[in-house]
């Protein structure tokens, strides 16, 4: 099966003083249709630093190379211009903090409204009619209150929903969510994942879902790739990558999500205890 999005050596090094500091070191990988692959990594891995630079949201002072291709199409080197429309049309992206991609000024309904008016050629009343479509999808209640809401008005997560289906509702071939169930509560995590399985599920939709967590990865990567200090240190499922990680780095992330399921079932049998 093609590719949707491939990287193939991919390096990123940051320009200060006449002097270059490699950050990320020939990543490669690829994602086909229907297929999540999950890059796993703590803060300053390189993982969001990688897809940042493919898909051309890097400040000034970096210097990328390597190849980074959409649908069988050389990304790097295209311009600002060609890389906005891409975004937010072909290639979905879901970002960690919700509240920083919603104009505080305008409210929910306008703002996706906007976002309608850019990709499609909808006209108004059809553009009202899919945002509530689309709120419904992601089972939101009370629709017209929320589209009449200020961001602020809103919690993370029925943010972090809203943003969720607006990329969806543009039907992309590619979504990328970078560390989007981090700053939420535990049982809206769980109905986060939710919906980005259901939309790979019945969209086909192909994914890359970036994260420190491996619970989280576990339960929607068909690939797992691990980056550590800008390289690709283990690859495979969730098996492998549990069971067979050869990578010392990999394995302290596996040790980690023990010592994590152990404080849980302790915390739980600790519980049971209390109510015998």
């Amino acid at each position: 099966m093609t590719p949707v999005f491939e990287l193939e050596g991919l390096r990123v090094s940051l320009c200060q003083r006449h002097r270059q500091t490699e950050l990320v070191k020939g990543v490669s990988f690829s994602v086909s249709p229907g297929q999540c692959l999950g890059i796993l990594g703590e803060s300053g891995s390189g993982k969001s630093m990688s897809i940042k630079a493919a898909m051309g949201l890097l400040d000034k002072g970096f210097f990328v190379s390597g190849s980074a291709r959409f649908q069988g199409e050389e990304l790097l080197g295209k311009s600002a211009e060609e890389l906005r429309r891409l975004r937010g049309g072909k290639v979905g992206m879901i970002l960690q903090n919700p509240m920083t991609c919603f104009d505080p000024l305008y409210r929910v309904g306008a703002q996706i409204s906007e976002t309608f008016a850019a990709h499609t050629s909808l006209n108004a009343a059809q553009i009202r009619q899919r945002s509530m479509e689309m709120l419904k999808t992601m089972r939101i209640r009370h629709r017209e209150e929320v589209l009449e809401k200020y961001p602020h008005q809103l919690s993370g997560g029925m943010l972090q929903r809203i943003m969720i289906g607006i990329a969806a509702a543009m039907e992309p071939a590619l979504l990328i969510a970078d560390e989007p169930t981090t700053a939420i509560d535990a049982i809206t995590q769980a109905e986060i994942l939710d919906e980005l399985i259901r939309i790979k599920r019945e969209n086909q939709t192909a994914m890359v879902f970036i994260s420190h967590d491996l619970n989280a990865v576990s339960r929607i990567a068909d690939e797992i790739v691990v980056l550590n200090q800008g390289q690709v240190v283990d690859r495979g499922d969730f098996h492998h990558i549990l069971h067979h990680a050869a990578d010392p780095y990999t394995r302290l992330l596996v040790e980690k999500r023990a010592a994590v399921m152990r404080r849980y079932r302790s915390v739980l049998e600790g519980k049971e205890a209390d109510h015998a």
